[in-house]
């Protein structure tokens, strides 16, 4: 469920890589655009369509996006977030060697780029390879001159769950709430890590703190639901049933719900 939230939340914050989820930690992978000026005319060119391409990603009309990022590439070939949105857009369209391919162009031309360290992380981390991404994601961590690295420590977070290393997890997600302690994501994830558990009246503080920041999507209400029932506490998990129902109709947790499939 973590993976889908994840991309929820990105949906409504990786804009800010154009000009980070939820409270401002955009996490998962992102659209990497260079913070420095265009140096010339061709470059302002690139950086212009890779801008445009970005948009279009994030719309998910992915066909728009690659020939952005083509036109980019045309009027300079070297110019790296190009690559990266080459990279998120094959990634998007499920082909991992496409993917990995611009991904890799994209750290050649921008050598130690920590965004772009941080996307090659998350698809390395969602192609099996979750060791490898954790390098990528604390590379992008340490570095000095990254904006975000609460959004790398996030994501180390989620990786290491996939590898059941509970502790390292829990050490990366603490790390990425230091950094940013809006970082809903991050606070998503220590709430089902300590649902899953059995810690849940952790799991319940961590869904108030979600709840104080944002409003609720159906998996956070489902795991507000579940995490009540576990605790006996039947009204308040009664409450999280009736808003999964109103806001969040047909919804895959509303259907769980309506099966009284709780595990």
């Amino acid at each position: 469920m973590i993976y889908r939230l994840a991309a929820l939340m990105l949906s409504a914050t990786l804009l800010v890589a154009c000009t980070t989820t939820g409270g401002g930690a955009g996490e998962g992978a992102q659209p990497a655009m260079l913070a420095q000026p265009a140096s010339n005319e061709l470059q302002q060119r690139a950086k212009t369509h890779t801008e445009l391409g970005s948009l279009y990603y994030l719309e998910g009309r992915a066909a728009i996006a690659l020939e952005e990022a083509r036109f980019a590439l045309a009027s300079d070939p070297n110019y790296a977030p190009a690559f990266n949105l080459l990279g998120m857009t094959h990634m998007l369209m499920n082909e991992p060697k496409l993917a990995e391919e611009n991904f890799q162009k994209a750290m050649r031309y921008a050598p130690g780029d920590p965004e772009i360290s941080n996307n090659y992380g998350w698809f390395l981390c969602q192609n099996g390879r979750e060791q490898q991404s954790i390098a990528q994601f604390m590379a992008a961590a340490r570095n000095p001159l990254y904006s975000a690295p609460t959004k790398a420590y996030t994501n180390a977070g989620i990786c290491a769950q996939k590898l059941k290393d509970d502790k390292t997890a829990e050490d990366y997600l603490l790390t990425a709430l230091r950094h940013a302690p809006s970082n809903t994501l991050a606070l998503f994830s220590l709430a089902e890590l300590s649902f899953r558990q059995g810690r849940y009246p952790a799991a319940k503080q961590w869904v108030a703190d979600i709840e104080r920041l944002m409003e609720p999507t159906a998996e956070v209400l489902w795991l507000a639901l579940r995490t009540e029932r576990k605790l006996g506490n039947r009204d308040a998990e009664a409450r999280y049933a009736n808003q999964l129902r109103r806001r969040f109709p047909g919804s895959p947790e509303q259907r769980l719900l309506g099966q009284g499939q709780f595990e």
